[in-house]
């Protein structure tokens, strides 16, 4: 099979088609695999080394975060964050207190209206867009960069901090409301850039609304203050012909209606240790493309025997008739083994051509 991007394979996976294959799909490979893959070391700062593997490892896409929140921080920059932390927290702290100071792991900034009112938000605002850009540059043509951009619900209850997020649901929902319309703004602001380059080829927003049992806070509550938000991020990405994914973990079986009311084109990764893939796409199929699921534990302990023969059995039961891209139940980490990578990704490219053959 010729290992070529083409972005048109995607798009056409997610209108519920069958490309020439199966599309591969991750959003996060780490670097340690990237750099085994290429023989060479790979680093964050090296994109045209990332946009190499991601283009020879056979994807027609490569995933950029860009946004008000990196994994457990409000950005990634020093003078943001400085001024941020200058601005919430009263007294200094020790070097390692520093260090967690700003990242939202262990600090909440809003807990009440007064943090709402001093909190930086024009500050937050000023969102680095200089990745997209510079990757431009490193894209071969048929390819096509997807950012992940517009977290919402994360980004709202680390702010505020879980257990007060959770009690302002109840005493004070027009704070949380307050909060949930600034990190959408930005985020909104953020994604109307994005979306006017042309190499962008759609938003993944990830943005965990789920664990194993369900949805964490209620679906009223997601009705009313995440999911309208999300609505228009579809309704953007559509205006000019591109998807909206989402990724989340945990059970989302409950919320597939409400995601596909609001426009949600593709769901990721139908995670594997609570939801049965193959009943998904039986049921709601047609509606929503499904982008995953073979497991990270499987990928961590299995064997690449093992991990070829799930691969090929998410080929005979989710890929006929499209709306599907294979890839892990999460991502792929460093803790994965690098053997395992490899027999998931050659087993898609060696038996994923339509029409799928058992």
């Amino acid at each position: 099979m010729e290992i070529k991007p083409d972005f048109e394979r995607l798009k056409k996976t997610i209108n519920h088609n069958e490309p020439d294959r199966v599309p591969l799909c991750e959003l996060l490979i780490d670097y340690t695999h990237q750099s085994r893959f290429l023989g060479r070391q790979v680093t964050p700062d090296d994109l045209a080394s990332q946009v190499e593997f991601w283009t020879k490892a056979g994807y027609d896409f490569i995933p950029i975060t860009v946004g008000m929140m990196t994994p457990g921080r409000v950005t990634k920059e020093s003078d943001i964050i400085k001024v941020i932390r200058k601005t919430m927290l009263k007294e200094e702290k020790s070097q390692e207190d520093d260090e967690k100071s700003w990242n939202l792991e262990y600090t909440s900034f809003i807990n009440n209206r007064d943090d709402f009112d001093r909190f930086p938000w024009d500050v937050a605002a000023n969102v680095d867009l200089t990745v997209i850009h510079e990757v431009s540059r490193y894209l071969p043509s048929g390819m096509k960069a997807i950012v992940m951009s517009g977290k919402i619900f994360t980004l709202t209850w680390m702010l505020m901090g879980f257990n007060n997020f959770s009690t302002a649901l109840i005493m004070d929902e027009n704070l949380v409301a307050d909060v949930f319309t600034k990190v959408a703004e930005i985020q909104s602001k953020a994604i109307d850039s994005i979306l006017s380059l042309p190499h962008v080829g759609g938003i993944w927003v990830v943005d965990d609304i789920a664990f194993g049992t369900g949805p964490i806070i209620s679906p009223n509550a997601l009705r009313a203050h995440l999911f309208p938000r999300y609505a228009e991020m579809a309704r953007k990405c559509h205006a000019l012909n591109l998807p909206l994914i989402m990724h989340s973990d945990g059970d989302m079986t409950a919320l597939i209606p409400d995601l596909i009311e609001m426009g949600l084109d593709v769901l990721h990764p139908i995670d594997p240790t609570c939801m049965d893939i193959a009943k998904i796409k039986l049921e709601w199929g047609d509606e929503l493309c499904l982008f995953g699921n073979v497991s990270n534990e499987l990928l961590r302990s299995g064997s690449p025997a093992e991990v070829a023969q799930y691969t090929r059995k998410l080929l005979r039961e989710v890929a006929p008739g499209g709306g599907f891209a294979l890839g892990s139940g999460n991502s792929v980490p460093a803790w994965a083994k690098y053997e395992n990578y490899l027999a998931m990704r050659d087993t898609a490219c060696q038996y994923g051509a339509y029409p799928i053959v058992g």
